[in-house]
């Protein structure tokens, strides 16, 4: 038990480390590619809104979810669809790496992108059904999210500086050429060590309890209340455009430096994913809930102090280990209480709200920020952004008196 155990945390984190250094939103590529844009005239609002739509297949996972729960192919589920998303990935990303673009082609940029970006979402889904219809029955969900989480923020280790450097250099189609490979990474993962029963008669059978146990999901009261928790925690519109423009244009940081600040995040957010894997079960759940609301909006006020490289460090790193508590603190909370049969729609719901909580934060983020230097200084207008995040945020107080006082007060897949 012990080495199998061992072996699906070595597998789902190799498949996360991929996810983190491939996906164009928040992965390598994602300074490379608002440097692109910048250098092409975009302001913090246009750039937000090229990152709302490149992320738009985050938002739709429920439909893969439904997918992949309810559609087999060939009699299996999670891994067919691991598959096919990696071939995505690496088609979308060798044909953005080879067709030349013209200065300013945003939108044959963004098509482009978009094919990756849709092949990581769906492989996201089929990773995180996959973790939790296993990880459920041995008791190790949380344990299985530290891992994936870690090494998540350890890809982030390099990709900050390796990211940087290509931003620094305008080495974009080297950047892209190299997630093509990583992509390759998860097409072996899903062939080689990815098991799943091929049984056409079960899964006739899990597809009618999956509808059962879906049907009362979306009616339960502890998966609403994760659902609302989930997009209003998210929902600041002080973003990861808003405050690379203001270190990029404002206080004139170099893309390097940008790129090392992203690292040192990670750095913290890998600390803070050891600690929580050894402790986090000694505290209860509204515990946590406090926390992670806490901490998150004392994360969004700490920015308010950067203003050169001393800062910009110390408070990356007091970010990324912030963070690191509160999204692990929000995916154990949706792991512990997805329902196992339908874990691929009910954990995808929940993440696209996350998502699109993100994606639209941050459009409103980059147009107050924008419309507020109008009137105001930069600095000012940052400052004033930076404390509308923080109040959403702390909106999420609200509801947890609601929540169970303990992990252990719903049962998983009941509510």
């Amino acid at each position: 038990m012990m080495a199998q155990n061992r072996k699906l945390v070595l597998i789902f984190a190799a498949l996360y480390f991929v996810q983190g250094t491939v996906e164009p939103t928040t992965g390598l590529l994602s300074q490379p590619i608002r440097s692109l844009l910048k250098g092409w005239g975009e302001d913090a609002a246009g750039i937000a809104t090229f990152m709302f739509w490149l992320g738009f297949p985050w938002y739709i996972k429920p439909v893969f979810g439904l997918m992949i729960d309810f559609v087999p192919i060939g009699g299996y589920r999670r891994k067919a669809y691991l598959i096919l998303a990696s071939v995505l990935t690496v088609t979308g990303l060798a044909a953005a790496g080879l067709v030349p673009l013209p200065d300013g082609a945003t939108l044959p940029l963004l098509l482009m992108l978009m094919l990756p970006s849709l092949g990581i979402a769906f492989s996201d889904v089929a990773t995180d059904a996959h973790m939790i219809e296993t990880g459920q029955p041995l008791g190790i969900t949380g344990r299985l999210q530290s891992a994936q989480w870690g090494a998540l923020y350890g890809a982030g280790l390099i990709l900050g500086v390796v990211g940087g450097y290509i931003s620094q250099h305008g080495f974009y189609r080297a950047g892209i050429a190299t997630c093509a490979g990583f992509g390759l990474i998860t097409l072996y993962i899903a062939t080689k060590h990815i098991k799943e029963l091929k049984n056409p008669s079960l899964q006739k059978g899990r597809t009618r309890r999956a509808l059962r146990e879906l049907r009362g999901a979306v009616q339960t009261k502890i998966v609403v209340l994760i659902a609302i928790f989930y997009f209003l925690v998210n929902f600041n519109p002080f973003s990861a455009d808003v405050l690379y423009f203001h270190m990029t244009e404002a206080l004139e940081l170099d893309e390097q430096f940008v790129g090392i600040t992203y690292s040192l995040s990670s750095v913290a957010s890998l600390i803070a994913c050891i600690l929580y894997g050894l402790f986090a079960k000694r505290l209860s759940l509204r515990t946590l809930l406090h926390g992670s609301v806490g901490f998150m909006v004392l994360a969004s006020l700490v920015y308010i102090g950067l203003g050169g490289k001393t800062s910009a460090i110390i408070i990356s790193l007091a970010y990324g280990f912030i963070y690191g508590i509160t999204n692990l603190t929000q995916l154990e909370l949706a792991g512990r209480f997805c329902p196992p049969a339908a874990a691929g729609t009910v954990f995808a719901m929940l993440m696209a709200l996350s998502n699109f909580s993100i994606s639209t934060s941050s459009i409103l983020g980059g147009k107050l920020y924008e419309g507020w230097k109008t009137g105001h200084s930069a600095a000012e207008a940052y400052t004033i952004v930076v404390l509308v995040g923080a109040g959403f945020t702390a909106l999420c107080w609200l509801l947890i008196p609601l929540f169970p006082k303990s992990r252990d007060a719903v049962e998983p897949g009941i509510g």
